[in-house]
């Protein structure tokens, strides 16, 4: 059985202490609506709107003390993905090295490893190229290099595969491999 969230408004209130503004979600099972009181929470914060509400003759609004608000951070990189196409022009052709992730949308480890390949593109930012290859969809070039075990990452500089690097390892294994070529 699914419950579907619905926004809340929290009453602007003067005597009331803000501890007493807990946040509150409502739902409903296709019958009678109930709320409940979220014990903890991260990633939210009640943000106060300044600016004043509108009443219409038809309808009485209670002006609403504030939002819940859920900020966006920006902490991931979105890598390329490669494929047999773009293979020889993203891999082969670049001027800079590239790092290639091996993977698999079914392998648990590729998705841990994917936030490691994002934090280091971001870093290496105009000296190294990461782009990721979905195994599934281009078969033939992880063939090609001998692709066993994913995920696998390699490294190329001038068109040739330098090193490989197979399974969920530390960034730090990856960032030594990195900088041995550049």
């Amino acid at each position: 059985m699914a419950a579907v969230l619905e926004t809340i408004t929290v009453p602007r209130a003067s005597a009331l202490p803000s501890s007493s503004l807990a946040p509150v979600a409502g739902y409903s099972f296709s019958g009678p609506r109930s709320s409940v009181r979220f014990s903890q929470f991260s990633g939210l914060k009640i943000q106060p709107i300044r600016s004043s509400v509108s009443t219409s003759s038809c309808s009485k609004i209670i002006p609403r003390g504030g939002r819940v608000v859920c900020e966006a951070q920006n902490t991931a990189v979105e890598v390329a993905a490669v494929s047999d196409k773009t293979w020889k022009t993203l891999v082969v052709e670049s001027a800079v090295p590239v790092l290639v992730e091996f993977w698999a949308p079914w392998c648990g480890p590729c998705r841990m490893i994917h936030p490691v390949i994002d934090e280091l593109a971001k870093e290496y930012v105009g000296k190294l190229t990461c782009l990721k290859l979905n195994t599934d969809e281009s078969p033939s070039i992880a063939t090609e290099f001998g692709i066993r075990s994913i995920p696998t990452v390699m490294i190329f500089k001038n068109g040739e595969k330098k090193d490989a690097i197979i399974g969920a390892v530390p960034k730090s294994t990856l960032t030594t491999s990195i900088e041995k070529f550049l």
